[in-house]
């Protein structure tokens, strides 16, 4: 940070009046450069500096001495300010009527208008972070020696020199253990989306596509539905594209191929980067504004991260409570890194936004629980319970502290019965099921899945240019040598050509004459004849819907009466 002599010019000048009076000066005929001068001339003389701080109260010292012991003798604007309150910015008038140099409204009031600390700004991860700091050259002449920690008031409130450690919990209630189901219900979002590109409102599927997946999925939440999303996205196993969710084929198909263990940690990967996926949004009860302020939402998940790697034991259960408590007191502002709790637009359920220290419990203390209840559980990282926690292996080896397991996994096969039915257990293999699903309807989600073939899954796969060839190959591979069920052997014979018969079902209105001579003479009259389709018999015809009003007009023209109170009563 800068020196003491850059500091003072910092200063607003109208505190350098209240400086000289502090440190003993006479400044009335200087000018201010040459005040300044004098001002870090007596500043960093010991014997004087000794002076200033012996008149210090116990509290400012104490303050002052843990200031400097931070690292690089700085600390964050709104965390020095949370331990020793604000410091206000007063004009030269305001200093000589207050003198908060001698009475000021805090710690860090009276600190600032003494002159032994001043504020300054930093780049911290691409981020301008202001900090408070003492200058280094006045440190060399403060008498640290004189004052310990252990004269620290009681009561007075300061930062932890370092983190305490989690205790660990033995009688636990309502334990969710982790599992990988969310490694099979991608596959079959992206098994869906192969087929039916979905629209997306946002960070979101769109609503009709989420009620329609949820019934094939294991976890059918719509919090975790997104969660996939941005995941999905985040590892390249999905892009947008005109406003819909589309597969990326290439990525895709290698995901699925992998290890259930390998997938897991593809994806703990792509969260922890992932930028699109923002936890705050789908916390329930906070109601973030999307423009106002900005958000980084893979810097604060991977602050988190750190903090849990240091926190969290390798084994045994942990209070969710107590860790939240010691983030919040040690590393409160891992999200806010310049300690700004003012200018964040967050709403609650009343309605009311959430600004202040005072509301860290509601964000930052809800977005930890958030992380552990949600995407560390979903992706198999983390067991909860009722206000505990404890890291799986999957876990302690996302926050370093092994290697990644490599448990083996049985070659299973898809199971088929006689009546046609195909049963896929979640050991087989998910690009098998995957392959599976662009020609078989899923029935069922479960441990089995229950698929079956029909006409459409056919149909459906053949605009895929899967032929029933596939399907034969596919199966049989499956049935190493058993033979193929009756049901499924009928139905690929019936759809084995590859011209198919189909007809149209449609609705349409029907023109009906009293006789076959009144028909013949709509027929000859060719103002009549256009609004006519194809004939059903003597007496009717087929007629374009959208064109019978016009019709009745034409033939009342003509001297023909219409009777059209059976199609006003349908319609009706």
């Amino acid at each position: 940070m800068k020196n003491l002599f850059a500091t003072l010019h910092d200063y607003d000048p109208g505190m350098l009046p209240a400086l000289a009076e502090t440190w003993r000066i006479d400044g009335k005929s200087l000018s201010d450069d040459e005040l300044i001068r004098q001002l870090q001339a007596a500043m960093i003389d010991p014997e004087s500096a000794e002076a200033v701080w012996d008149r210090l109260d116990e509290p400012a010292r104490t303050a002052l001495q843990l200031l400097v012991s931070s690292a690089q003798s700085r600390m964050k604007i709104g965390q020095f300010e949370r331990f020793y309150g604000k410091i206000r910015k007063l004009g030269r008038a305001q200093i000589e009527r207050e003198q908060p140099h001698t009475q000021g409204e805090s710690i860090a009031e009276t600190l600032f208008y003494q002159g032994f600390i001043g504020e300054g700004f930093d780049k911290v991860d691409d981020n301008l972070i202001g900090f408070i700091f003492v200058p280094p050259d006045l440190i060399a002449a403060l008498p640290l020696h004189k004052t310990s920690y252990d004269k620290l008031d009681e009561g007075m409130d300061v930062p932890p020199e370092e983190m305490r450690a989690l205790g660990l919990i033995d009688a636990v209630d309502e334990v969710s253990p982790a599992d990988t189901s969310i490694v099979d219900d991608l596959t079959t979002l992206l098994a869906a989306l192969q087929t039916h590109p979905a629209a997306l409102e946002g960070e979101r599927f769109a609503p009709d596509f989420s009620a329609n997946i949820g019934r094939y999925l294991l976890q059918p939440h719509e919090n975790r539905l997104s969660f996939m999303l941005g995941i999905a996205e985040s590892a390249d196993l999905i892009s947008r594209e005109d406003g819909k969710a589309h597969p990326r084929r290439g990525e895709a198909r290698s995901w699925l191929k992998a290890s259930r263990a390998r997938q897991i940690e593809q994806l703990a990967r792509a969260w922890l980067a992932c930028a699109s996926y923002r936890e705050m949004w789908h916390i329930p009860g906070l109601y973030p504004e999307d423009s106002g302020w900005s958000y980084d939402a893979a810097a604060a998940r991977g602050a988190v991260m750190q903090l849990l790697a240091d926190l969290l034991p390798q084994q045994g259960w942990v209070s969710v409570n107590d860790l939240i408590e010691i983030i919040k007191e040690y590393e409160p502002d891992f999200q806010r890194l310049d300690g700004d709790y003012d200018s964040w637009y967050i709403r609650n359920e009343a309605g009311e936004f959430l600004s202040g220290f005072e509301s860290w419990d509601a964000v930052e203390g809800s977005l930890i629980e958030f992380y552990l209840a949600g995407p560390m559980h979903w992706l198999g990282l983390v067991d909860t319970g009722e206000d505990v926690a404890r890291l799986t292996a999957y876990g302690r080896a996302f926050l370093e502290h092994n290697e990644w397991p490599q448990p083996s996994e049985p070659n299973a096969r898809i199971d088929l019965r006689g009546d046609g039915a195909l049963l896929v257990s979640r050991r087989v293999s998910r690009f098998e099921r995957f392959q599976l699903a662009r020609f078989a309807h899923c029935e069922k989600a479960g441990d089995p899945y229950h698929y079956r073939i029909d006409a459409g899954s056919i149909q459906r796969a053949a605009a895929q240019d899967i032929t029933t060839q596939h399907i034969h190959s596919f199966i049989a591979r499956h049935l190493e040598g058993k033979p193929m069920p009756l049901p499924i052997v009928k139905l690929l014979r019936n759809w084995q050509a590859d011209a198919l018969t189909s007809v149209t079902l449609e609705s349409m209105l029907v023109l009906r004459a009293t006789s076959e001579e009144t028909l013949e003479k709509i027929y000859a009259i060719p103002a009549l004849r256009r609004y006519l389709g194809a004939r059903l018999g003597p007496t009717a015809c087929a007629l374009r819907e959208d064109q019978w009003e016009a019709l009745r007009s034409s033939l009342l023209e003509h001297a023909i009466d219409v009777d059209s109170s059976r199609l006003r009563a349908d319609k009706e």
